[in-house]
């Protein structure tokens, strides 16, 4: 909602001061709504009202103050504007005290109606997004971050719907901190199977020489150090969802035995020949492309196949920019009641700052910097009116340079030894770059 699409409610008793206002403010872009007392305008105003009040003080019946002080009970964000002749002055400076926008002296310059108008306009429609924001964020529950209004994600929402129901492995996409953990979380909680457990597993989190176990389970001494029987996550998941993620650094060994389990439906745990059959659900996720000609390199291709029975993509959140306000409002007002905080209002300064950085942390990363946000550790959470000036040649560098350093964090998960070479930069170099550009590591490794 821009400035110019906000209405203007126009109160004045006088016929020909009335028509006058409505013309000149439908004349500078704004919607008109005109009315001859305060009774008739109160009734059509409400929290809901998407504008500015301008009205007269001297009128018959409901005056202008009175009408200004029931709308502070109806709203008090909404602005009033109080237009009063020389002897009312005292009065509108008391009622600027008790919450009045502004007020205009008589005789007035349109021009000084109009500007005072456009700033009202502004902090209204803050006031209103931010009501919104809040409210959508309240809505989405546990489903973030699925909630958002784009396209991209009424598409991903309809699918899994669509598909929890229906047994069949799905293998989800998506790149690092995109939230291919939440997503196969809500194909559970939206499935038949939602009582019965969601049992997830990192595949690149283990090394291999413990992988093998945490998936079959294994027999009372079946290798050294095997001092009991272990149920494997495999046949702890049956009846409910196996969630496999970062799939793509399972061992080949493993890859083949996980074929075998999708095959049959069966598991052999380490240390018996008896096979157990299974009802089983999985759910697997990679944060590359499993079907390119390059993944053959690591990955089975019949294994892709078995998996790819449905593929869902996590869209980045570049790709979603219109949905990036709203996750930053869950994570703020869930970070301001963790840090017993009040959550600070989403400024123009923040606003941009949200739709100008291409977040290559994806969610993970907005949660980190919505923490740093509700803990005033962000400079962007200060208002400012101000014209913002063009960005001289080495803050463009600075800013050029604070985006490259994020995106290659991305593409390495964090990693730093990774992160370092590719960028060819010194170790000790990289991290006073962090420090100076206020970058936090954390946001970018996988968790």
């Amino acid at each position: 909602m821009s400035d110019q699409d906000m209405t203007v409610a126009f109160v004045d008793d006088d016929a020909d001061l009335r028509e006058a206002g409505a013309q000149a403010l439908g004349l500078a872009g704004w919607t008109a709504l005109p009315f001859a007392d305060a009774r008739s305008a109160l009734a059509a105003l409400s929290p809901e009202f998407p504008g500015v009040l301008v009205t007269d003080i001297r009128m018959p019946g409901m005056d202008g103050l009175d009408l200004f002080r029931a709308v502070r009970r109806l709203d008090p964000d909404l602005p009033v504007i109080l237009v009063t002749g020389h002897g009312d002055i005292a009065m509108a400076v008391d009622a600027l005290r008790e919450g009045a926008y502004d007020f205009i002296a008589k005789p007035y310059a349109t021009d000084r109606l109009m500007q005072s108008i456009a700033r009202a306009a502004e902090k209204r429609r803050l006031v209103l997004e931010n009501r919104r924001l809040k409210a959508l964020a309240e809505r989405g529950g546990d489903d973030l971050p699925l909630i958002g209004e784009s396209p991209a994600m009424e598409r991903l929402r309809r699918t899994l719907r669509q598909i929890a129901d229906a047994d069949v492995d799905v293998l989800v996409e998506g790149e690092t901190g995109s939230g291919k953990e939440v997503v196969a979380s809500a194909l559970h909680r939206w499935s038949r199977r939602a009582a019965r457990p969601f049992v997830a597993l990192n595949c690149g989190a283990l090394p291999e020489t413990v992988i093998e176990s945490e998936l079959f389970g294994h027999e009372a001494g079946a290798f050294t150090g095997a001092a009991k029987r272990r149920v494997g996550r495999i046949e702890h998941s049956s009846g409910g969802t196996l969630f496999l993620d970062e799939i793509e650094s399972m061992p080949a060994a493993l890859q083949v035995k996980l074929l075998r389990v999708l095959e049959t439906r069966e598991v052999e745990p380490l240390g018996t020949n008896e096979r157990r059959a299974l009802d089983l659900r999985v759910v697997a996720a990679a944060k590359v492309d499993l079907g390119s000609p390059e993944a053959r390199a690591y990955f089975r291709e019949d294994l892709f196949y078995r998996l790819n029975v449905v593929t869902v993509r996590i869209p980045p959140l570049r790709e979603r920019g219109s949905d990036v306000p709203l996750l930053f409002s869950h994570f703020l007002r869930r970070a301001a009641e963790r840090f017993r905080r009040d959550p600070p209002d989403v400024t123009p300064a923040l606003l941009q700052r949200l739709a100008s950085h291409t977040w290559p942390g994806n969610v993970r990363e907005l949660t980190h910097y919505a923490e740093r946000v509700a803990l005033g550790l962000d400079p962007d959470t200060e208002a400012d009116d101000t014209p913002v000036p063009s960005l001289t040649l080495p803050e463009r560098v600075d800013r050029f340079e604070a985006e490259t350093i994020r995106q290659v964090l991305a593409e390495n998960a964090g990693d730093v030894r990774r992160t370092v070479e590719a960028l060819g930069i010194p170790r000790k170099t990289f991290y006073d770059k962090l420090q100076r550009h206020g970058i936090s590591r954390r946001d970018f490794a996988e968790g």
